[in-house]
């Protein structure tokens, strides 16, 4: 259960009303939890300054926007043929918003609560900017578990071309080069049940028409321990390359 911490008696967005968050009228005394702030849904954590927030206006995601077409991801997803891509891994939607801005048609799939709630937040903040509006209305936002909904979503959408995937990877060490905000995030996730992987992939590979794109880090294992068809491969980052079933 998340904590939703709201001031003030302003209404609620509809996507911040769901099942796993507690609307409270008090700051929480321990843990991280929501804040619906007069600028938008922030990740913070009890005691300490920093926050989380979804911004696809500003800082690294509009260099990211704006520079994306010379991005690893651009070719691991064949951009260049227009395919139609679901992100069953939503996050904080950074990699779906460069997808988008590579001209390409976006459904995420995000299946914890606060998470679904920042990222919603953040895509109708960028819905209401001149200069990300168009993007934002090429990502098509979907709450639940893409491993079990992603089924009878083809049956109504039709089958993507691609199926993305950045499953949660464990830190690689606790140092000051994982951001404090960062950590949050880690801490908000931690106390969920935790994606299972394996059905996940499974579901992937049966849904996608094309390929399946596996973000990983450069060292990183194969997702299942499954070896790739083929990689791109960037200094820190790789993407892994599955065929569907």
């Amino acid at each position: 259960m998340t904590f939703l911490y709201c001031p003030d008696d302003r209404p609620l967005p509809d996507y911040a009303v769901r099942e796993g968050l507690t609307v409270c009228g008090r700051l929480p005394e321990k843990g991280v939890f929501l804040a619906h702030e007069t600028d938008g849904i922030s990740l913070c954590k009890a005691g300490e300054k920093g926050k989380v927030r979804v911004d696809f206006t500003a800082g690294k995601a509009a260099y990211r926007r704006m520079s994306g077409g010379g991005e690893l991801i651009a070719k691991a997803v064949h951009a260049a043929g227009k395919p139609i891509v679901w992100d069953a891994t939503g996050g904080l939607g950074r990699d779906a918003f460069v997808l988008a801005a590579l001209g390409l048609q976006v459904r995420v799939f995000e299946r914890h609560p606060a998470v679904f709630s920042l990222l919603a937040d953040g895509l109708a903040r960028a819905a209401q900017d001149g200069e990300t509006a168009a993007l934002a209305a090429a990502v098509m936002l979907h709450y639940g578990d893409a491993a079990q909904e992603m089924f009878q979503a083809a049956q109504t959408f039709g089958r993507p071309d691609v199926v993305y995937l950045d499953p949660m990877y464990p830190e690689r060490q606790k140092s000051a080069a994982v951001k404090k905000e960062m950590a949050y995030f880690h801490e908000l996730l931690s106390e969920n049940t935790g994606q299972n992987d394996s059905l996940l992939f499974e579901a992937a590979r049966k849904t996608a028409k094309k390929r399946v794109v596996v973000k990983r880090p450069r060292l990183g294992e194969f997702l299942c321990g499954l070896e790739a068809a083929y990689q791109y491969t960037g200094k820190s980052t790789r993407f892994d390359v599955y065929l569907p079933f």
